[in-house]
């Protein structure tokens, strides 16, 4: 049987932060951030389960129009007007990963962005082919080029139009 998502819950976040210091350390957030998103916005966060465990996690919640959160940062709250879905993370540990998660994980962020146009993200890591994949362009704004650096000198600012599952990008 193939690892599925289901809702993240908040006795999940210790496996989130193990899976996060794993797959991501130089990246690192704190408890709190974690914590605080899946509190402001628990229909956009989901765990990655499998026989052997929980294998990854996904956070997104609505945010501000090409105003991506600083890394490690806490939001305070969701804007009234969002424009945007932001995914803030996805981060698969490697047994994971070439198993189709991201292909399931993509319905759920779609239905989660119901209503707003777009999803949006910063890739890092060298994942923008893998994003690629998923329909994301490179949105080049140099209004955004501080905030990208802050994350690492390949943080790239990505997008792609949200609508019903299952639509094209």
């Amino acid at each position: 049987m193939s690892a599925a998502w289901r809702p993240m819950a908040p006795g999940d976040l210790p496996a989130v932060s193990r899976i996060a210091a794993a797959v991501h350390p130089g990246y690192p957030e704190e408890d709190a951030v974690l914590a605080e998103r899946l509190a402001l916005f628990p229909a956009g966060c989901w765990m990655l389960e499998g026989a052997g465990g929980l294998l990854g996690y996904a956070i997104s919640h609505p945010w501000h129009r090409a105003r991506p959160p600083a890394l490690n940062t806490r939001l305070g709250a969701l804007p009234e007007n969002p424009g945007t879905h932001y995914v803030h993370d996805v981060a698969l540990l490697p047994e994971a990963r070439g198993q189709g998660a991201a292909g399931r994980l993509m319905p759920l962020l779609l239905e989660a962005a119901r209503g707003l146009p777009e999803l949006s993200l910063v890739a890092v890591g060298g994942s923008v082919p893998f994003w690629r994949r998923q329909g994301f362009q490179l949105v080049d704004d140099p209004a955004l080029a501080a905030k990208l650096r802050s994350y690492d000198a390949e943080a790239r600012f990505m997008a792609r139009p949200a609508g019903p599952p299952g639509a094209a990008a």
